[in-house]
């Protein structure tokens, strides 16, 4: 029964610690989400500035380290997110069209956070880097956002998750090939290493070229996140 109680414990922190919760408004999530930092109120919604007025320290953070791209020809959009988070569920439409339109020279890339003590947000970074090696990403991320956010289903094991897999077409095979491998291991590593660098306080969390973090909360909403973004990516192009 002690064994139990801590696993439920550790489970409830790291719901706590997943999701940030100065957003707009309430969205589906396993439990109340909130700031790995702070427990403040939400921020309220501010008025749009003109692109020209967009201040670093206050609608987004220069990062004291820039930290690496995998390709310097072109600008990195990083989206910081967890499955977990009801408010990254809520995201994800709106960056999927916002990324519909993207330029030749911008790409975006997503970048699992982690930084639970129980393991389980490592395991879901391998979800995402599994289904990434396997071919099956674009099936397998929607998925998984469905299963933690609709279906509360908390993907909280190796077997469960294997059980996703399989229901979208992957065999159990395939997937406890890839699961644990070196590569996703590496990837994974990775991952956490430029988290790290990024200083993120919360999901979802834009970063900009390895350069500019961008949250809800300093850029007022989930679609401020996306302004202060394009203005960004416009003032690297300009070489600013």
């Amino acid at each position: 029964m002690r064994n139990l109680s801590k696993w439920i414990l550790g489970l409830l922190i790291v719901v706590t610690l997943g999701c940030q919760a100065e957003q707009d408004a309430p969205a589906p999530a396993p439990a109340s989400p909130a700031s790995e930092a702070t427990q403040a109120e939400p921020a309220p919604a501010m008025p749009k500035p003109a692109a020209a007025n967009y201040v670093a320290g206050t609608h987004y953070e220069v990062l004291p380290q820039p930290v690496p791209t995998a390709d310097p020809n072109r600008i990195e959009v990083t989206e910081v997110f967890w499955y977990g988070c009801g408010h990254c569920f809520d995201f994800e439409p709106m960056l999927e069209t916002w990324s519909k339109s993207l330029p030749a020279d911008v790409v975006l890339v997503r970048n699992p956070a982690m930084w639970d003590q129980q393991g389980v947000m490592e395991r879901h970074a391998r979800i995402y880097y599994t289904a990434r090696a396997l071919g099956v990403l674009d099936e397998l991320h929607r998925a998984t956002f469905e299963a933690m956010n609709l279906h509360k289903n908390p993907l909280d094991s190796e077997k469960s998750i294997a059980k996703l897999f399989e229901d979208n077409g992957v065999s159990g095979e395939d997937f406890a090939k890839t699961f644990n491998s070196f590569g996703v291991t590496s990837a994974v590593k990775q991952a956490e290493s430029r988290l790290r660098g990024y200083r993120t306080q919360g999901t979802p969390e834009i970063v900009v070229n390895g350069t500019y973090r961008v949250s809800s909360r300093m850029a007022g909403s989930h679609q401020g996140m996306l302004d202060v973004t394009d203005f960004l990516v416009n003032k690297i192009r300009a070489g600013q």
